[in-house]
């Protein structure tokens, strides 16, 4: 039986999503918590895009197989049990063995926020990025222009990417502020490593004056 689990989190604490040696990642947590749960020496998942240290995850999509037949409710409260506070399963669905969390993805969507202000973020540290310059929304919108669509997005992906292919599609960008809070949101088919980590910096700049939009 394949299921189909969608995760919240707080990344704050983590060093991403991946599983590392050291213990300190969502699916090491997640897996952990899962096997616990079942009662078993290791459930393994995949999930349908990884996250970096301390990105936090919205309906982060995860899946994984297991004999043990029990209701979709009982995963997400029995799983919950076991997992930190700030980690929770959201849902559990029972899906057709030919479902792939990562490779039946329609989309997927990252949401950026910066704090506007000449003091830097307390509540909300580790929750938004910082910046105490004026930003020209403006300047923003024109440079995301060029993003939009189908490119080669080599120049705003780490080193250390590992993807087969640099090309992604980004779909729609949008750029909005309430009060002192910026929010920009990306959505595409799907991201590289710190692609998006690396367009807010080059957005930021231009926002900033100290590049153009083009």
């Amino acid at each position: 039986m394949r299921l189909a689990l969608g995760i919240a989190y707080s990344g704050t604490a983590y060093q991403g999503w991946q599983s590392q040696s050291t213990g300190l990642t969502i699916q090491d947590k997640l897996e952990k918590a899962l096997s616990q749960f079942a009662d078993v020496p290791r459930i393994s998942t995949l999930c349908a895009g990884r996250t970096d240290a301390g990105v936090h995850g919205l309906m982060q999509v995860v899946h994984f197989d297991t004999d043990i037949d029990r209701e979709p409710h009982s995963w997400v409260r029995g799983t919950n049990r076991y997992l930190p506070s700030d980690i929770a399963v959201q849902w559990a669905q029972v899906v057709p063995g030919n479902f792939h969390c990562r490779g039946s993805a329609l989309g997927r969507r990252y949401i950026y926020v910066l704090l506007d202000s000449r003091v830097r973020p307390s509540l909300e540290a580790g929750r938004v990025g910082w910046v105490y310059h004026p930003l020209n929304e403006d300047a923003m919108r024109q440079a995301s222009q060029h993003l939009l669509g189908e490119h080669d997005f080599s120049s705003f992906r780490a080193s250390s990417c590992q993807a087969l292919s640099p090309v992604k599609t980004l779909r729609q960008i949008d750029i909005s502020k309430r009060g002192a809070y910026w929010r920009f949101e990306f959505e595409g088919n799907a991201f590289l490593h710190h692609m998006i980590r690396n367009i807010m910096g080059c957005l930021v700049s231009i926002g900033q004056g100290q590049q153009s939009p083009d």
